[in-house]
């Protein structure tokens, strides 16, 4: 039987190794600080319509009922930043995760593959991958497992390479040796509560959902409310705002994961051209992307919010 230690230096290896930039790990157990942030969150309605933050509350904060004798979480960081935008200026945008293929299936690939390795290398374990599809706190894990700190505008941010990455986990019932938090380095900063559009960063790390461009763009299905207008900032999926202005993110390195490379038609987007989009030019362009989830009515109600 070897080490924990020996373990946990060969995932974190295997890890790098699959293209994850950061892997950290942290017991799995009752994440007792964030019960009374997340109940007080629900409470004041944050999530808006988001009606699925309110299931599985236990879920949310207890690994070892999503996987039965859980004992380490491991949280992985999986770069997507692509400083080149294929928009101009003046044009309609997209969140810089959208560009490329979906991150559900990209990094879910990386981790079953790491979950395949453990298996061989080490024997039968038991254990579950969650990639952004499951009630799982994934920025709380991530804080434990020294990833970085959570930055006023609630995100992740890794000293040496700042916040454009995605959150994935491995629960396992495995035990394994475990990284200590990161500090805090935001300081005095407020870049990203000044530049949000919508002032969703209500105080510093609290981010209302209800608020967010994101929100509006993404998980509302109603119609967006009358006093956004002029407030989208021209964003039609997602909203790249407070990481675009934080510090930390003169860090951040290209990514060099071939599927997040923007597809080329985007480049020729203009604002007649994205209000005339038709059904078939939407699946051409986001067949295997996020913006997909909003579907062809969505994206379209988006566009015609901030064009007509």
């Amino acid at each position: 039987m070897l080490p924990k230690a020996t373990y946990t230096q060969k995932i974190k290896a295997e890890a790098a190794r699959l293209g994850f930039s950061f892997c950290g790990v942290s017991k799995a157990e009752f994440l007792e600080a964030e019960a009374p942030r997340l109940e007080q969150w629900l409470r004041e309605a944050r999530n808006g319509k988001m009606a699925y933050m309110e299931n599985h509350f236990d879920k949310r904060l207890d690994p070892t009922l999503l996987v039965e004798g859980s004992k380490s979480v491991i949280s992985l960081l999986y770069n997507y930043h692509n400083p080149e935008s294929p928009f101009g200026s003046d044009q309609l945008k997209i969140s810089q995760y959208a560009y490329g293929h979906d991150y559900h299936e990209v990094v879910k690939d990386k981790l079953f593959a790491l979950l395949v390795f453990i298996r061989e290398e080490i024997g039968e374990v038991d254990g579950r991958a969650f990639v952004d599809s499951a009630p799982v706190l994934e920025k709380a894990w991530a804080l434990k497992s020294g990833l970085g700190w959570l930055g006023k505008n609630g995100n992740i941010i890794h000293q040496k390479a700042g916040s454009f990455f995605f959150l994935s986990e491995l629960i396992l019932d495995l035990e394994l040796e475990y990284d200590s938090p990161a500090t805090d380095h935001c300081g005095t900063c407020t870049a990203c509560i000044d530049a949000c559009p919508t002032e969703a960063i209500y105080e510093p790390h609290k981010v209302d959902g209800s608020k967010c461009i994101s929100y509006f763009t993404i998980e509302l299905k109603d119609a967006i409310p009358d006093e956004m207008k002029g407030k989208l900032d021209d964003w039609i999926f997602g909203c790249d705002v407070c990481m675009n202005v934080c510090p930390w993110n003169r860090f951040a390195k290209k990514n060099k994961e071939a599927r997040f490379e923007p597809n080329p038609l985007l480049k020729e987007m203009d604002r007649e051209t994205w209000r005339d989009i038709s059904k078939e030019l939407f699946d051409k362009l986001f067949k295997n992307s996020p913006v997909k989830r909003t579907k062809y009515n969505g994206l379209k109600r988006n566009i015609d919010f901030i064009i007509n």
